[in-house]
């Protein structure tokens, strides 16, 4: 007899993932009949037109095929060749070889010197080691690493934002644990309160969850937001408080537009703050910032304050998988250690990083100020990461599922509901990307608000 449902784990069932859920799939059965579609589901710049930086495509093409540096060294800048050996000597065997479960040795001490200089200043040193540094196929598997590390039983609780990354809702459900939500304020720019973490956690308590941790998506992810230094010191103050770690992601680092605003690493007010009782689990992506380099599934997680005896299970769980690919890992290399000043392509780089992140700045502008126009939208500032999560006013008793579905349906828009992120209860939101193409973001306002002032 054939597999059915039924024969499938309750978790398994229970996992939803809005990002890729129903309205996508719709999205695609349109699209395979020939109606144009705009893929705003998804952070992935390159399906939107972002185009590869030309010092990581040279490079990974001399990694992964080590005869051009022979046949054609014409074609490549100088750095560029030196940098494509010194990576061929450091792996040994090349990209088709496994590497240590950790990840290649020379990796984690050049993202470990990156965290040094992006943390460091003339007040503070701040330091990473390089055993406590795991390569990974993107982000993602760092997080679900550390959640299969800490969720030990069905009563164990992990703090998530809300709205969140459905990544975390997934990943707690599908190994048992309990989501404790902890709203984020939307009208202060999609802030953090230590009210409305206290809340959160007692509520939990009071129904026998034991909190384990604390995630923290920053800059945010739905919503588009950065979190002040003060916010950063408050989420520790309150997870040393109640004996809880610290997820931090932090993969939208380099995704920064307010004029205000800059990214502060939880590392660094760790550091700041004297503080070695808070355990810290990091995520950094070269699927964001200006790479964009999705497909590629490289990053790394980075963590403070553990027993070595804890490093040893999670250098476990690596070696289940035996190691994170090779060209990913390699992308992760490239992305801590760019072109310097003097080298042959250190110009062209900073003219293509710059055209991805002003043009991603402008479009964060375009965007909200679009939204902010149409007659029952209200859409905080766009000042970090690669999205909008507007608030919509529906007709009663209709949904924001539906009203996307019928969005997609009439315009060709694909977008994620609000619900598929989490959202206070009453309001209806949907998470946009900011990565298509100036006249098409244009394209998409103008849609949008002929959509909403006609649907009913």
């Amino acid at each position: 007899m054939p597999l059915t449902l039924s024969d499938l784990g309750k978790a398994v069932l229970d996992t939803h993932y809005a990002v890729r859920g129903p309205i996508v799939a719709r999205a695609q059965e349109l699209e395979r009949a020939g109606r144009k579609v705009i893929y705003c589901n998804i952070g992935n710049p390159q399906a939107l037109g972002q185009k590869p930086l030309s010092y990581v495509r040279q490079t990974l093409a001399l990694t992964e095929w080590p005869e051009l540096i022979a046949a054609a060294p014409e074609a490549f800048p100088p750095d560029i060749l030196a940098r494509a050996k010194a990576i061929l000597s450091e792996s040994k065997y090349g990209l088709g070889a496994y590497s240590d479960s950790k990840g290649l040795k020379f990796i984690r001490e050049a993202i470990a010197e990156f965290i040094h200089e992006r943390d460091s200043d003339k007040t503070l040193e701040v330091n990473a080691d390089p055993e406590h540094i795991f390569l990974t196929d993107g982000a993602s598997k760092g997080v679900q690493a550390a959640l299969r590390l800490l969720i030990a039983s069905d009563h164990d609780g992990i703090m998530i934002p809300t709205p969140q990354y459905p990544l975390y809702s997934a990943t707690i459900t599908l190994y048992g644990g309990v989501q404790v939500g902890y709203h984020l304020d939307e009208a202060s720019g999609w802030s953090l309160s230590r009210r409305m973490l206290d809340e959160a956690y007692l509520s939990a308590r009071g129904a026998g969850v034991k909190v384990k941790a604390i995630c923290v998506i920053n800059p945010g992810n739905p919503t588009g937001s950065v979190l002040s230094r003060d916010n950063i010191a408050m989420v520790i103050d309150f997870a040393k408080e109640h004996g809880l770690s610290i997820l931090a992601d932090e993969v939208y680092q380099e995704n920064i537009y307010g004029k205000n605003d800059r990214f502060v690493s939880f590392a660094r007010i760790l550091a700041e703050l004297g503080q070695k009782e808070v355990s810290l689990f990091s995520f950094h992506s070269c699927s964001k910032g200006y790479l964009g380099e999705c497909g590629q599934r490289g990053g790394y997680m980075e963590v403070r304050n553990l027993p070595a005896e804890i490093l040893a299970q999670i250098t476990k769980l690596q070696s289940i998988s035996l190691c994170a690919n090779l060209p990913g890992q390699i992308l992760v290399y490239l992305m801590v250690r760019p072109p310097r000043l003097g080298e042959a392509s250190f110009d062209l780089f900073q003219r293509e990083k710059a055209a991805v992140l002003d043009g991603l700045k402008r479009r964060a502008i375009m965007l909200a100020e679009g939204l902010n126009s149409i007659p029952g939208y209200s859409c905080q500032p766009i000042t970090g990461a690669m999205y909008a999560f507007p608030t919509i006013v529906i007709p009663e008793g209709r949904t924001d599922e539906e009203y996307c579905l019928a969005l997609l349906e009439r315009t060709g828009i694909c977008v994620v509901s609000g619900s598929g992120f989490g959202q206070v209860k009453g309001t209806a939101h949907f998470r946009t990307t900011i990565l298509p193409p100036i006249d098409q973001i244009e394209e998409v306002v103008r849609k949008i608000r002929e959509f909403h002032l006609s649907w009913k």
